[in-house]
């Protein structure tokens, strides 16, 4: 199978260029890149004008699969993920049962083949049920397909058993993903701790439970070696310690999520439980610290956090719904409509951020824009405005503070493996 895309505007994120190239890509992969390419193909698609990129790597979903699937399911999952221009995703364990042992890591694995072509990989528990007490079996969830371990939804109260993982699955060459939030400063409270809190009436989840958290988890990666990634970094200060961190050579990575340099927690006080999120929407001194270490490349990666919830649960009191939204379709378009299209950053960086950055920390071979590299690709018309309406999702939720909202980037085409599993159709 042979796939030429003529006149796109390709983004190489790891070398910063925009080339007008055409490309083939043959048997799944890249084969020749260059204007005017002059070969027959088995399909030929003009996006003159358009961007092609890597597709997107997003690595921190949830499926909700087993168990939890009248929110979303893995097969929907993928749908979402292909419009949204996402080949690849990471999907976290607390489902029910948790993937706490190999037996579910091959159920999702098995699942995602009966999907639309968007590679699922499954990242285990941390820890046995996600109870903070007793390690999983690392060793062998990495040997069933697991790419990393995490506890997302919960933190790791326990120090020790966190320094303990830590140690073990460096030698595995595992990356720990860390939810970072003190659990007896958070507990039950559904928004930041400030001006909006106090409005409500209501206990706030303070910034300091999490930068609390960061530094802790900071200082074991340093003690003992082992790569910590901090999760949906939400707070000025924590990027403040994480780039201290980095500076010290400690070997520590992290993401945030589009809601984090989009909203602030006023957004509560007009979208109510839609906008109530683990961690909380923050001040706009915290977005503008956000934004701040992703132009300087302390923050690594842009996921979405894709949380997916009924409408009914949503529904409920902004104290008693449950945290979280969902992003897969989203994330491009908000990225570009408030990083790019502001002049704060590039494509190639803000590709980098959304598709190389993730894949490389996972070790997963996608994110690239080189000859052999696998042809997985998002078509982008960077320029095209459309109002986010979540009736038109994919997703079985709905849960989205961004309904209404108009942005600039449409996904025309998602590819995987040099095959169209997307196509806009206007």
């Amino acid at each position: 199978m042979k796939l030429l895309i003529r006149n796109g505007r390709v983004v190489h994120p790891v070398t910063g260029a925009v080339l007008l190239q055409d490309i083939l890509a043959e048997d799944g992969v890249l084969a020749l890149m260059d204007r005017g390419l002059e070969v027959e193909a088995d399909q030929v698609i003009d996006v003159s004008g358009l961007v092609v990129a890597p597709g997107l790597v997003d690595m921190h979903v949830h499926l909700r699969d087993p168990g939890l699937t009248y929110k979303e399911d893995i097969i929907t999952g993928c749908a979402a993920a292909a419009r949204g221009g996402v080949t690849s995703m990471a999907c976290m364990a607390n489902t029910s049962p948790a993937v706490d042992c190999p037996e579910q890591v091959k159920y999702i694995l098995d699942r995602a083949r009966q999907g639309c072509g968007v590679q699922v990989h499954p990242i285990a528990a941390l820890s046995r049920g996600l109870r903070g007490e007793e390690p999983t079996d690392a060793e062998a969830l990495k040997a069933a397909g697991a790419v990393a371990l995490s506890d997302d939804g919960n933190n790791v109260d326990n120090a020790n058993l966190m320094r303990d993982v830590l140690i073990r699955a460096r030698g595995l060459g595992l990356p720990v993903l860390c939810h970072c939030e003190d659990t007896s400063m958070v507990a039950g409270r559904a928004v930041n701790e400030g001006s909006v809190s106090r409005q409500l009436w209501l206990e706030g989840r303070p910034a300091i439970a999490e930068e609390i958290m960061v530094m802790r988890d900071a200082m074991l990666a340093e003690e003992t070696g082992a790569p910590v990634h901090i999760c949906h970094v939400s707070t000025a200060r924590s990027v403040e310690i994480i780039r201290k961190m980095k500076k010290k050579k400690v070997p520590i990575t992290c993401e945030t999520c589009p809601q984090y340099f989009t909203l602030t927690e006023d957004e509560v006080l007009s979208k109510g439980s839609l906008a109530r999120v683990n961690p909380p929407l923050r001040t706009q001194k915290d977005v503008d610290g956000i934004i701040a270490g992703l132009r300087d490349g302390t923050i690594d990666v842009i996921a979405t956090d894709h949380a997916p919830h009924s409408a009914e649960e949503k529904a409920r009191t902004l104290a008693r719904a449950p945290s979280g939204m969902i992003g897969l379709e989203t994330s491009l378009a908000l990225s570009l409509t408030r990083l790019y299209h502001t002049g704060r950053m590039d494509l190639p960086s803000v590709m980098r951020r959304l598709s190389t950055n993730p894949a490389d920390l996972l070790k997963l071979s996608r994110g690239h824009m080189s000859i052999g590299a696998v042809a997985d690709l998002v078509i982008f018309d960077p320029d095209e405005e459309w109002t986010i309406d979540p009736e038109k999702f994919a997703s079985k939720a709905r849960n989205t503070p961004f309904a209404g909202r108009t942005v600039k980037g449409k996904v025309k085409y998602t590819i995987v493996r040099g095959n169209v599993i997307y196509r806009d159709q206007g």
